[in-house]
């Protein structure tokens, strides 16, 4: 290829770049997002995006671990679970027969729970009796159920990406399918919240107790964030478990896990986004059809413990024979603050990259850490919540060495704040990774879905930028000098106890 050649191909690259960031502006997608409140309060936005025939949902429930009621951590969670098991016509040989066995299920269980929670009296030969009768139940009302019809439905009409999660501020539920199974998927959803049916509940509960067995009960570092969050918090619903106290788990029941769904899942509290190949007019009549047929409600009245401004250093060590890890977490407003933005820009000097400030100075040149990063919004940002950094200390090196190196790089934080080259390249990074938030249907989805559940109103995806744009090096100096300060910090520290032993057997 000749250079004038490879001049014009470099060039015609470099416009269609620029003409694709071009389309990625605020202007541009006003003309093509298409916002509707349906009478029942459910709010739904249409993005146009006809690039291939396909679409992605994500519709977002404003209610996560942070609203489990005290006593029944995990319920949340638990709905995440049960989205999959279908719905009265989804998933059962015969849903009316099914109904009579899922009630006496919950009759046995009460039975059962109550004897078996009896601190005074309790008969254990009674005990057994009515967990045998609430176990025969189960099977009785399992005999109606079609395994993973909901999921199969999906899957051959070329459905993908069938998920949900479950955060502590929120729940998610997303999948993407050809433009033209729109109606089949408004059917589904639609379904899902107007039909629920709790069906194999007590199985699902065992395998959200495995899951806590995995990442808390069996996991050094689990059991380390568990008790480390437990101490930074203390009104705020954030000290709890996300995925649950064990004996929450033990205990709760499908009818309150009805209970926490009738009170969450009412479209007043709920936002669903639609990006792909879809025509507004013909869309949003499928999604009046469809959803509108979910009775209304008012937005559940909420009402947190707020978090108590921090006083005094709080620090959690535990010994175990694994991999040391060190935490340490400020508290910092919510993700309302007038200075969020500032806190992302913290973020991405400190953690962002190899050349980022914690990996550049723990891991590679002073090679006392295998890993290293600080991150807001810890482990919730909806409240008060935590600016978290943590290293992963290398073979003989300690905690308090983590902590010392991360103090020095804080403290030329509060004094120097950021090079003009770092503000520069934080707000070039943070522009790029909008624009490849928004280059397929399902991200693009996520951050419509959010960020009008958050603030009222999806612009504020570009706005986030802007307030970035904004941000001056006296501004990070300012909140670092805020934040970081030692009253203001709570320590995680996992020893390794048998190579304490060695040590302290070494020094006699």
């Amino acid at each position: 290829m000749t250079r004038s050649k490879a001049y014009l191909s470099l060039l015609a690259v470099l416009l269609c770049l620029w003409q694709a960031a071009a389309a990625q502006d605020l202007a541009s997608f006003e003309k093509r997002v298409h916002v509707k409140t349906l009478p029942n309060g459910l709010t739904v936005l249409l993005l146009q995006r006809p690039q291939a025939p396909v679409f992605s949902f994500y519709t977002i429930v404003d209610a996560g671990d942070a609203q489990d009621p005290v006593g029944k951590t995990g319920l949340a969670h638990m709905m995440e679970h049960m989205a999959f098991k279908g719905t009265e016509n989804i998933g059962t040989t015969d849903a009316v027969a099914e109904k009579v066995a899922l009630a006496k299920v919950e009759s046995a269980y009460a039975a059962y729970d109550h004897e078996n929670q009896r601190h005074v009296g309790r008969d254990e030969a009674r005990v057994a009796e009515l967990k045998s009768a609430w176990e025969k139940a189960r099977a009785e009302a399992d005999q109606f159920v079609i395994k993973n019809e909901f999921g199969e439905i999906v899957e051959r009409n070329g459905g993908v990406g069938l998920n949900a999660s479950t955060g502590l501020d929120s729940t998610q539920y997303f999948y993407s399918l050809p433009a033209n199974r729109l109606e089949l998927w408004a059917y589904l959803e639609s379904e899902r919240f107007l039909h629920p049916v709790l069906r194999e509940f007590y199985k699902e509960r065992d395998v959200v107790m495995e899951e806590r067995r995995m990442s808390t009960d069996s996991s050094p570092i689990g059991r380390l964030i568990e008790q480390f969050l437990s101490v930074a918090y203390d009104g705020s619903p954030y000290h709890r478990p996300n995925i649950g106290y064990a004996s929450d788990l033990h205990h709760f029941s499908a009818t309150d896990a009805g209970n926490f769904f009738h009170t969450y899942y009412v479209p007043s509290n709920m936002v669903v986004a639609l990006v792909g190949d879809l025509d507004p007019d013909a869309t949003f009549a499928v999604v009046e059809r469809y959803f509108g047929r979910i009775p209304g409600g008012p937005k559940p009245e909420e009402y947190i413990t707020e978090q108590t401004p921090q006083t005094a250093e709080r620090t959690v060590v535990l010994k175990d024979p694994s991999q040391p890890f060190y935490i340490e977490g400020y508290q910092r407003p919510n993700y309302r603050d007038k200075d969020n933005e500032v806190y992302s820009v913290i973020s991405s000097v400190l953690s962002d990259g190899r050349t980022s400030r914690l990996y550049r100075t723990l891991v590679r040149d002073k090679k006392i850490a295998v890993a290293a990063a600080g991150f807001s919004g810890f482990p919730g940002d909806k409240y008060r919540n935590l600016y978290a950094i943590y290293a992963v200390p290398g073979r003989g090196h300690s905690g308090a060495e983590m902590a010392t190196a991360i103090h020095e790089i804080i403290q030329k934080l509060k004094t120097d704040g950021l090079t003009p080259e770092e503000l520069k390249m934080v707000k070039t990074r943070s522009r790029a990774a909008l624009l490849r938030g928004l280059a397929n249907n399902h991200g693009l989805a996520d951050k419509l879905a959010t960020n009008q559940l958050r603030y009222g109103d999806w612009r504020e995806m570009f706005r986030h930028i802007d307030h970035i744009d904004d941000v001056s090096n006296d501004d990070v100096k300012r909140v670092a000098n805020e934040i970081f300060v030692d009253s203001n910090r709570t320590v995680g520290i996992m020893e390794n106890k048998n190579a304490a032993k060695s040590a302290n057997k070494g020094g006699k």
